[in-house]
C-alpha cells in the first residue's frame, strides 16, 4: 500500500491480510480509513488467487468506532452512510471474511465484528457498545449484531455500554470463539478454509448471509438517518465533548 496508508495489506496462500493501520487514533472509523478498507476489501474480492479475508489490526485496538472528532465537525450524515456501506460490503463480500482480534473494539467497531463470517478474539480483547454514553444508539451497527447476538444479551449490553470480554462476546454471539493464542487460532482457521473451494466457499456465505443483506436492504437507509440524527443533538454534542474532556456527561446521575 502507497506511504501513509491507513490498511496494510498482502496476500499468503490465497488469504488477503487487511489489517487496519491507524493506531494514532485508535483505529477510528474516518472518512479516509473506510474508503482504503472499502478499496482493500474490492481488491481482494477481485482477485482470483484469494480464497479468503483476513481482517485484523496493529496497535492495541481493533477499532474504536466513528472518529468523533470528523463526527464534532458535522457531516455525520455522509459518514454514516459511508460506514453502512462499508459494513454491507463485508457481509456481501463473495469470499469469506475472518476477523482476527487481540485489542479493544468499541462502537462501530463492533460493527465490523458483526459483518466477519468468522471471528476470533484473543485474551487482550474487551468489547463495548458504548453509543448510550455519548447519547447515541447502536443503531447501523445493529444491522450487523443484532442477528449475532442472544436477544437478552443484546438488551443487556446495547442498554448498558458495559465492557465484556471475549469469552462473554462468545458466549453472546458476538463472535465465534475466544482463543489463548490469536495467532495460533488464526492460523488453523485459515488453514481450513485454504481446504475449500471458490465455489463452495462462495455459495455457502451467500446461505449464511442472506437474512443479513436482506435486513441491510430494508433498514439501512431508515437507521442511518437516525444514527445522523442523534449524532446532531444537544445530548451527543454533550456526550462527545465529556469523552474529550474526560469528564462524566451533564445527564449521569449521581
Amino acid at each position: 500500500m502507497p506511504a501513509g496508508s491507513l490498511i496494510q495489506y498482502s496476500v499468503d496462500r490465497g488469504i488477503a491480510r487487511i489489517a487496519l493501520d491507524s493506531p494514532s487514533n485508535r483505529n477510528a472509523l474516518s472518512a479516509a480509513l473506510v474508503g482504503q478498507l472499502t478499496d482493500a476489501l474490492a481488491m481482494a474480492n477481485a482477485a482470483e488467487a484469494v480464497r479468503a479475508v483476513e481482517l485484523t489490526h496493529t496497535g492495541t485496538t481493533f477499532c474504536a468506532g466513528a472518529d468523533l472528532r470528523e463526527a464534532s465537525a458535522g457531516g455525520m450524515a455522509s459518514g454514516a452512510a459511508r460506514v453502512t456501506a462499508l459494513l454491507r460490503h463485508i457481509v456481501g463480500l463473495a469470499k469469506p471474511v475472518v476477523g482476527s482480534i487481540d485489542g479493544h473494539v468499541r462502537a462501530g467497531g463492533l460493527g465490523l465484528v458483526g459483518a466477519c463470517d468468522i471471528v476470533l478474539a484473543g485474551p487482550r480483547s474487551t468489547f463495548a457498545f458504548t453509543e448510550v454514553r455519548l447519547g447515541l444508539a447502536p443503531a447501523m451497527i445493529s444491522l450487523t449484531t443484532l442477528p449475532r447476538m442472544d436477544a437478552r444479551a443484546a438488551g443487556r449490553y446495547y442498554l448498558t455500554g458495559e465492557t465484556f470480554d471475549a469469552a462473554t462476546a462468545a458466549r453472546i454471539g458476538l463472535i465465534t470463539e475466544a482463543v489463548d493464542d490469536i495467532d495460533a487460532g488464526t492460523l488453523a482457521v485459515l488453514d481450513a478454509l485454504r481446504a475449500g473451494s471458490p465455489q463452495g466457499l462462495r455459495e455457502t456465505k451467500l446461505l449464511l448471509t442472506s437474512d443479513v443483506l436482506a435486513g441491510f436492504d430494508a433498514n439501512a437507509t431508515g437507521l442511518a438517518m437516525l444514527s445522523a440524527r442523534l449524532f446532531g443533538s444537544a445530548e451527543a454534542a454533550e456526550g462527545m465533548a465529556a469523552f474529550r474532556e474526560k469528564r462524566r456527561p451533564a445527564w449521569v446521575a449521581e
